[in-house]
């Protein structure tokens, strides 16, 4: 039993009680606060995770983006320059003959062309032009691939001559490469005749007879239907858009015969570039029927 007096010892009581209850409210209000600072944690959280968001699918579409355009620059460069070089290598010089014969019956005709019996002589075997027969275009077009352009410079096409048949005839071999190019000329050649017949008008598909005079193309229709097959079979978005796409854009700034046979040849050129890419994706599905990977 306490020997202090009640009134004496109360106020000590009163005192410590307050006392507990200020630290309460002291741990309430710090309590509070890491509470706030959690919460403005958490929204800061949420506010950057939605940012991020945002931005994620971008820098994504980006970033696939860029792996997409190396990979095909890097097939591009495999399949149309480092391919033909391991072929070389490994065929020997033999393996360019067309592109050597090309370009020396091109500078042949091109000096004989230069006096004026030699020039007649040239138009008469080699000259094709929209109102001739269409036996006698059948018989001169395959030397027509030899015969250059009067009227552009001769060394310049001899060595895009030179390079779309070295590449082909390393690529795709001896006989495509002249299946493509003899398809490609004529083709443009055949599509003048039909213009012809067709007359003015048409929309401006048609030609009036005073363009049936005029000679073909020569060997650039090979030259650009070359180029268009290559960039088809090896996937060459930049080499398509360097020879077939410049052609387009050259047929719609300075429309001519030129320019439309140059067309045709792209068409004829994509067209068999995408049936052999057709047949070949035929052929390995038969192979996988008959043949079912095992392992």
């Amino acid at each position: 039993m306490s020997i202090l007096r009640p009134e004496v010892e109360r106020p000590r009581d009163r005192a410590g009680e307050s006392r507990v209850r200020e630290d309460r409210v002291r741990e309430d209000r710090a309590r509070d606060g890491r509470v706030r600072e959690d919460r403005a944690g958490v929204e800061r959280a949420v506010e950057q995770s939605r940012g991020g968001g945002r931005g994620a699918p971008l820098g994504g579409a980006l970033s696939r983006a860029v792996r997409f355009v190396g990979r095909t620059l890097r097939g591009e460069w495999y399949g149309i320059v480092v391919d033909p070089l391991r072929q070389l290598r490994r065929r020997g010089p033999g393996a360019l003959l067309l592109a050597v014969v090309a370009c020396l019956g091109v500078i042949f005709f091109h000096a004989l062309a230069q006096h004026p019996a030699g020039a007649t002589a040239v138009r008469a075997v080699g000259g094709v032009q929209g109102d001739l027969p269409l036996w006698l275009t059948l018989l001169r077009t395959p030397v027509s691939l030899y015969v250059p352009a009067l009227d552009l410079p001769v060394w310049a096409g001899i060595t895009q001559l030179f390079l779309a048949f070295a590449l082909a005839e390393l690529a795709l071999g001896r006989r495509r490469t002249l299946l493509v190019a003899y398809a490609s000329t004529l083709a443009g050649t055949l599509s003048v005749r039909v213009m012809l017949a067709m007359g003015p008008g048409w929309w401006g598909l048609g030609l009036p007879p005073e363009a049936g005079q005029v000679l073909d193309t020569g060997p650039s229709a090979a030259v650009v239907g070359l180029f268009t097959y290559l960039s088809v079979v090896r996937r060459a978005p930049i080499v398509f858009t360097l020879t077939g796409g410049s052609m387009v854009l050259e047929s719609i700034a300075a429309p001519n015969l030129a320019g439309r046979e140059h067309l045709i040849a792209v068409a004829a050129a994509l067209v068999m570039g995408l049936l052999h890419e057709c047949a070949g994706r035929r052929r390995r599905v038969l192979s996988l029927s008959f043949h079912p990977p095992t392992g």
